[in-house]
């Protein structure tokens, strides 16, 4: 697993992400990292990383129907090899959630606990 230790981050599925940014920096003291509205967003709050995915983003999209609702949040692990992690888990007999989506940001799937609660597991694109 990737260490970054300088956030967690969260994404949260929202129908607007250009409402959902500006709720988020205008009420709420975040700070806009970046935007490629309206699929995506990213805000940030001390060690808060806020990922807000709208309808568009490859998060949005890997998530399951049923899922893809308010409350149907889930938490963000990022990996430097994700087909190394999925051969991993899938060989721990885990099953995943979705297919893996790729996007302009990176690659992910996604992975349910025992709960049912969405455990995203996360490459992130290589930039230049």
């Amino acid at each position: 697993m990737t260490s970054h230790d300088e956030y967690v981050s969260v994404r949260y599925l929202v129908d607007d992400v250009q409402a959902a940014a500006d709720f988020y920096t205008t009420h709420l003291g975040f700070t806009l990292n970046s935007s490629a509205a309206p699929a995506f967003a990213d805000v940030t709050r001390g060690r808060l990383r806020l990922l807000l995915s709208g309808p568009a983003s490859s998060g949005a999209r890997a998530t399951p129907k049923e899922a893809a609702v308010a409350g149907g949040n889930r938490i963000h692990l990022t990996y430097d090899d994700l087909d190394a992690e999925i051969d991993r888990l899938g060989g721990a007999g885990l099953t995943f959630r979705s297919e893996v989506v790729a996007g302009p940001g990176g690659r992910q799937i996604l992975l349910a606990d025992p709960a049912g609660n969405l455990i995203e597991l996360f490459q992130p694109a290589h930039r230049p």
